[in-house]
């Protein structure tokens, strides 16, 4: 993993907050940036993982006020694993392009598209793409306005990709989908958005307080007729009323939700938020829905938790196999997800109760004599300690004799049978 300052250095700047700006500039120059790429490469050669991950969210990025929330590196292999192979994949909200370049991995051939809004974000992300000669689209705007202010085109070159601005790319549909959006933003839910093919069978927007369903319907649009989408959103999509419920009520019906999965708590650097992935498909056809509760599958590193290489298998195998598991994994009629008022709160559906341990009255009855007995044999000592304490002042010793005759009498109330423990 690069150091911010082995990251720092190269991109020639002491403080990390010039560190867009810098790359900026170095980015609009073909020998500039193929000549810091070839020095990047000989710190770091593995592609496999996005060196910036903790780099920007640590510098960068802005969790209150765009909701950034970058996916760790086991979110991503989850989210790619779900999706397999494709030929083409769309990454809304990308970010510095984390779990494009998880599907790169899993397949470097496919062609990649991008939107980003963050102007920070879009050197990060041009540069990942194009060190890895990725082929592709970026689109540096509002994804839910559809409105950008640049769009670049990445061609593959004998080792890095040659970018290039363009005026405008078409709206393509993808195999794959992968969303990791900022959670619950505010957004301009204007009206005239119900006459797009987006949300138009839907019939109404998602709340202007939340933009969750409203970034799920823009990545299903752009989803092909035979494809799968991922999407990580918060668990209050699951059940929350209002606009949002009558959203999820259309998305069930239209039986376009395959999987639920629950995440651990604390699995993001910047939010706590119990989070879930969402896989939806259009050519979906038995009538039920996967449930998985992974809440429970991580390792504990302060401040945070982890999934670790076991937990993320469990899933992938689980999800793949359709396997039942108590307490894990359930598959689902969608009449009774009707039933339950079209709720998809995953404890309705995953009982974790475990049934406590009550032993035998017999047993229960032995421990109470032996307390009894214990109780008995200190207040005997208790007595003797008493009985032995002395004091200057005459009316204290009288009342220390006292004491101590009271808790002998006691004691002998308890074994002539006036006075018990269960009293």
């Amino acid at each position: 993993m690069l150091t911010t300052k082995q990251i720092n250095d190269l991109l020639g700047v002491e403080e990390s907050f010039h560190a867009p700006y810098k790359l900026a500039e170095i980015m609009k120059s073909e020998d500039d940036r193929n000549n810091l790429f070839e020095q990047f490469l000989k710190l770091e050669a593995d592609l496999s993982y996005d060196w910036f991950l903790n780099y920007y969210q640590a510098e960068h990025s802005d969790r209150k006020g765009k909701g950034q929330d970058f996916t760790p590196d086991s979110i991503a292999k989850i989210t790619s694993g779900i999706l397999g192979n494709s030929s083409s994949n769309l990454d809304i909200c990308c970010g510095v392009g984390g779990l494009t370049i998880k599907r790169y991995v899993d397949n470097p051939n496919q062609k990649f598209y991008c939107e980003e809004l963050s102007d920070r974000a879009i050197p990060f992300l041009l540069f990942n793409l194009a060190i890895r000669n990725i082929e592709g689209i970026v689109k540096h705007g509002d994804s839910l306005t559809r409105q950008f202010k640049e769009i670049y085109r990445l061609k593959k070159g004998d080792k890095f990709s040659i970018i290039r601005t363009v005026e405008k790319a078409e709206e393509i549909k993808t195999e794959s989908v992968i969303m990791n959006p900022p959670y619950s933003l505010n957004w301009l839910a204007d009206k005239k958005y119900l006459e797009e093919d987006r949300f138009k069978k839907f019939e109404t927007l998602a709340p202007k307080s939340k933009a969750d369903y409203a970034f799920l319907l823009t990545g299903l649009h752009q989803l092909s007729e035979s494809g799968k989408m991922a999407i990580i959103l918060p668990h209050g999509v699951l059940f929350r009323g209002g606009a949002e419920e009558t959203i999820r009520r259309k998305l069930i019906e239209l039986n376009l939700i395959e999987s639920v999965i629950g995440l651990p708590p604390k699995v993001f650097y910047n939010t706590d938020i119990p989070t879930v992935i969402l896989v939806l498909r259009k050519d979906k056809e038995d009538e039920h829905i996967f449930f998985i509760d992974a809440s429970e599958e991580f390792k504990h590193e302060p401040p945070k938790n982890v999934l670790e290489e076991k937990h993320i298998n469990k899933i992938l195998e689980t999800y793949r196999d359709r396997k039942e598991i108590d307490r894990f994994s359930r598959t689902i009629k969608i009449n009774e997800i009707a039933d339950n008022g079209f709720n998809l709160n995953i404890p309705r559906y995953i009982d974790k109760y475990v049934k406590e341990y009550v032993p035998p009255l017999s047993d229960i009855l032995k421990d109470l004599i032996k307390i009894d007995k214990e109780i008995e044999l200190t207040q005997l000592k208790f007595a003797k300690m008493a009985n032995q304490l002395v004091s200057e002042d005459l009316e204290s010793n009288r009342e220390l004799k006292d004491f101590a005759k009271y808790l002998k009498n006691r004691r002998g109330a308890n074994q002539g049978g006036q006075i018990s423990f269960y009293d």
